[in-house]
C-alpha cells in the first residue's frame, strides 16, 4: 500500500537549466558550442539555448555556471571612441553629421555621443546599422 502512495505522490520536477561549457569572457557573442543544458533547475538560468545564443554577455561566465538573462544583452554595434553617422530626425527633416561615441551599445540601446562639429554631447538611439539616431527614433526607418 505504501509502494502505491509514494508512486503517486507529486515530485518535484527537474527543469532543463543552460549552463557555459567553457570560460566566456565578457563582450563574447554566445555561439551553439559555448552552452549546453543540463537537468538541474538552477535559481536564474535559462532553459532555452535559442534565448542565449547571439547574444553578447555582460559579464565573465565560467564553466558549469548557470546562464541568467541578467549576464546578457544585444550584441554591440558601437565601440566606445568610435566615429559614428549621427542624424537628427524632426518630421521631415534630417541632419546628418558625425560623432564619436561616449558609450558602447547595441541596436535600440541610448548612448551619448559628442557631436564632432558643435563639440556638444547629445543623447541618441543606436540604429542597427550602428549610426545614432537624435530627436524621434520613432521615425527612423
Amino acid at each position: 500500500m505504501w509502494r502505491l502512495a509514494l508512486i503517486l505522490l507529486p515530485l518535484p520536477a527537474l527543469a532543463d537549466s543552460l549552463v557555459a561549457t567553457r570560460v566566456i569572457p565578457a563582450q563574447a557573442v554566445i555561439a551553439a558550442e559555448d552552452v549546453t543544458l543540463v537537468a538541474a533547475d538552477l535559481p536564474g538560468a535559462l532553459g532555452d539555448p535559442a534565448a542565449a545564443i547571439g547574444q553578447e554577455t555582460r559579464v565573465a561566465i565560467y564553466p558549469g555556471r548557470a546562464i541568467r538573462a541578467a549576464d546578457l544583452g544585444r550584441a554591440a554595434v558601437v565601440e566606445r571612441n568610435q566615429v559614428v553617422a549621427l542624424a537628427y530626425r524632426a518630421g521631415s527633416l534630417t541632419i546628418l553629421t558625425e560623432g564619436r561615441a561616449l558609450n558602447r551599445g547595441g541596436p535600440g540601446d541610448i548612448i551619448e555621443v559628442l557631436n564632432l562639429t558643435s563639440r556638444s554631447r547629445v543623447t541618441g538611439q543606436i540604429a542597427a546599422d550602428g549610426s545614432v539616431i537624435v530627436g524621434s527614433p520613432s521615425e527612423s526607418p
